[in-house]
């Protein structure tokens, strides 16, 4: 499986396309901002010509939409996500404002056509990814885990020396550390942590050295 990482907008979301020799993908948390961005993603796909299975993403926070409505208007595919953060969709706008961003008349708010839960087998090619709720940063993160290859794709729920931050509408400092201790602990130490911001770990790195969750 190949894994090809865009790192997009001023808060620097990591965007993942997974693929593999069939040419099937699917694209986690299309955070392309700028229209650079946008063409950067969309030519990466079509160049390698690629056929776009699975739009999904690991949480609704607004950073890491910027790009879904763009890849469901062009490739004619569903968005999928968990329930739980859909009440983040109603204020945007606020959002934007908040954190700086311009004020723009583009609607960034999308679709959810299906709805991701505990247990979610998300196939693509020959690839199988799982889907895991962990909740605590929002209450619908999800992460997505590749078994038999030994990936994790994180979102904000892990990052290397780090966890996803607790502050926001429905976050729960206690929740996060339970979940990460619980279910991705659980996972081989050499699994590879992709995040949805900053560098690749694994996870037994952060078992060891995470000053948050480290627990060996």
């Amino acid at each position: 499986m190949k894994i090809k990482t865009f790192e997009f907008n001023p808060l620097g979301v990591n965007t993942y396309v997974l693929s593999d020799e069939t040419k099937e993908c699917v694209v986690i948390d299309a955070a392309c901002f700028y229209a650079d961005e946008k063409e950067l993603l969309l030519h990466y796909i079509l160049d390698n010509d690629l056929v776009v299975k699975q739009l999904i993403n690991t949480h609704l926070h607004f950073d890491h939409l910027f790009g879904v409505n763009m890849l469901v208007s062009h490739f004619g595919v569903t968005f999928a996500s968990h329930r739980d953060d859909e009440f983040l969709l109603e204020n945007i706008p606020d959002q934007l404002q908040l954190f700086g961003f311009p004020r723009t008349n583009v609607d960034y708010k999308p679709i959810i056509g299906h709805y991701l839960q505990e247990g979610d087998q998300i196939a693509f090619g020959n690839q199988l990814l799982k889907v895991f709720h962990v909740p605590g940063h929002s209450p619908g993160s999800v992460v997505f885990y590749h078994e038999a290859e030994g990936v994790l794709i994180s979102g904000d729920v892990l990052f290397r020396s780090g966890v996803g931050r607790t502050d926001l509408a429905g976050g729960d400092y206690e929740t996060l550390v339970t979940g990460i201790q619980k279910k991705l602990f659980a996972m081989p130490a050499e699994t590879k942590v992709y995040p949805g911001h900053g560098p690749t770990t694994t996870i037994g790195q952060e078992k060891k050295y995470n000053p948050f969750v480290g627990v060996m």
